[in-house]
């Protein structure tokens, strides 16, 4: 995709669908007619929403091309219903699925960062038929179970299991979040590390070296378990966990923009 459009401001308006009593918020811009591309579908990461940098700088350059975008916020992130310490991996899963079917047309390039490339490997396993290309953005398959319950010493493990929560300090956040033993084990559902990762398509991730919070090795873990054969892993030295510097906003845009092309 082309590097001259900036990030689509922010004026509070999308859309919603229901989901059983929950709304899940999204926005939406359609491709030109009858162009035959694929469209990009943004999934966002962990107590993250669709107004992030990343997000809305690639739906910019998508719209400047006339390729369709779509982005969303899980239940209890940004402006979707729920609370987000009920949410789980499968209740996430479950709502970019509904956005998948519902919203956007045809095959579509699935761009996952963080949790949300987990999430576009669990949606990519179950509608295959709808995913043209992966870009995974510092993805975090099994970040429950291997960065979270791993990472735990036996006191706080206790006490998520005695209290059904814990709330963890976050760097991005003034308070701390809750991570409920709920998380935990339904994640444990959904872990893909541990056996081959089916995928018949082209796949992108992109890590950057100085990510605090998930390896980049994660990344190789995923490229090595990945069936596919086209698959690239671009290693950022000095990028961080957000990657969302005019640089590496450039080399994701053209990471995307080759899967679409």
């Amino acid at each position: 995709m082309t590097r001259s459009a900036t990030a689509v401001p922010e004026d509070g308006a999308h859309h919603s669908l229901r989901r059983g009593a929950a709304t899940i918020a999204y926005r939406h811009t359609p491709g030109r007619p009858g162009d035959g591309r694929p469209g990009v579908m943004f999934l966002g990461g962990f107590m993250s929403d669709m107004t992030g940098t990343k997000a809305r700088a690639l739906e910019a350059r998508a719209v400047a091309e006339g390729i369709a975008f779509t982005r969303f916020d899980y239940g209890g992130h940004g402006a979707s219903s729920g609370r987000f310490e009920d949410g789980t991996i499968g209740a996430w899963l479950d709502d970019a699925l509904a956005v998948l079917d519902a919203v956007p047309r045809g095959p579509q390039v699935l761009v996952g960062s963080s949790m949300g490339g987990w999430m576009m490997l669990l949606v990519a396993r179950q509608r295959p038929e709808r995913v043209a290309g992966l870009v995974g953005i510092a993805s975090a398959p099994d970040f429950t179970e291997d960065l979270i319950w791993a990472r735990l010493d036996e006191a706080t493990r206790a006490t998520i299991l005695r209290e059904g929560r814990w709330h963890r300090p976050s760097a991005y956040f003034d308070t701390p979040k809750p991570v409920t033993r709920t998380l935990i084990e339904e994640g444990r559902n959904h872990l893909l590390l541990r056996a081959p990762v089916p995928f018949a398509g082209p796949v992108r991730l992109l890590h950057g070296m100085r990510d605090e919070d998930v390896p980049w090795q994660t990344s190789v873990r995923l490229a090595e378990a990945l069936t596919t054969a086209d698959v690239r892993l671009t290693l950022v030295k000095d990028g961080d966990h957000r990657l969302s510097r005019d640089s590496d906003l450039d080399l994701i845009a053209r990471a995307v923009g080759e899967l679409v092309r």
